[in-house]
């Protein structure tokens, strides 16, 4: 990290297939090891099933899912006077993104049986749908914000 400048934001090249950087982003969340080319085949398999069974663009699916599972508010710990606070704050876009996507990936590694394009396919199908695991996770979140609403002035 530079003390002085600030650090540009390096957006990744769109993938070959679909054109698009939320795909290549959603590639590189799902690679493991520097294995590209498998995460590659994992991602383009599922967006194979979800195109099989939605008959719809997988893509306009995945970024449907995506935004059924960003986050809006988060709570931090706040130390305050020898008690610690979760106090609400807004989640930043990129972090919102981040978020999104990390959860989908890690619901649908949880999923049971399977192969994980199989059970990748499923999860994004189920949080554009406003369903399964990310989609409760996000809702978990804001149940926690708003729990906490009392101590939003504690905001920094």
């Amino acid at each position: 990290m530079p003390r002085r400048a600030q650090v540009p934001k390096r957006e990744p090249l769109p993938d070959a297939i679909y054109h698009s950087v939320t795909v290549a982003k959603a590639i590189n969340k799902v690679m493991e090891g520097g294995k590209k080319a498998t995460a590659e085949r994992i991602v383009y398999d599922a967006f194979g099933k979800i195109e099989e069974q939605a008959k719809t663009n997988p893509v306009d699916v995945l970024e449907q899912a995506i935004k059924n599972t960003m986050p809006i508010l988060q709570v931090k710990p706040r130390r305050i006077g020898g008690a610690t606070y979760q106090v609400p704050v807004e989640v930043r876009p990129e972090r919102r993104l981040a978020l999104s996507m990390r959860w989908l990936f890690s619901a649908a590694k949880a999923r049971g049986g399977k192969s994980f394009a199989e059970k990748l396919a499923a999860e994004i199908m189920d949080a554009s749908k406003g369903q399964g695991a990310a989609v409760k996770k996000k809702d978990d979140t804001h149940k926690m914000a708003e729990a906490n609403k009392a101590f939003v002035h504690y905001r920094w």
